[in-house]
């Protein structure tokens, strides 16, 4: 069986976004932890938050641009819900 070359570069590319945003959630995440503990300056706040945004919307130009929506990078993990949680 031989697969669509459109259905495999739509799919490879909902993968790779799929990633790029996992590891962006983490990434915000490890920085709101960072942020409420007070181990950052003011400084350093402003400055994750600029660039937390920044990440945000090149995600959302990303996905755009692929013609992927957000919810599309959300994989179902069958028994164990999805890969990204949804409480955004």
């Amino acid at each position: 069986m031989r697969a669509a070359p459109d259905t495999v570069e739509r799919d490879l590319t909902r993968l790779v976004l799929t990633l790029v945003e996992l590891v962006r959630r983490l990434v915000e995440r490890q920085c709101v932890r960072r942020m409420e503990q007070g181990d950052l300056s003011d400084e350093q706040v402003e400055a994750l938050g600029v660039t937390l945004i920044r990440l945000e919307e090149a995600m959302n130009d990303l996905c755009e641009r692929f013609e992927v929506s957000p919810a599309d990078l959300n994989l179902d993990l069958g028994p164990l819900g999805t890969l990204l949680p949804t409480d955004r």
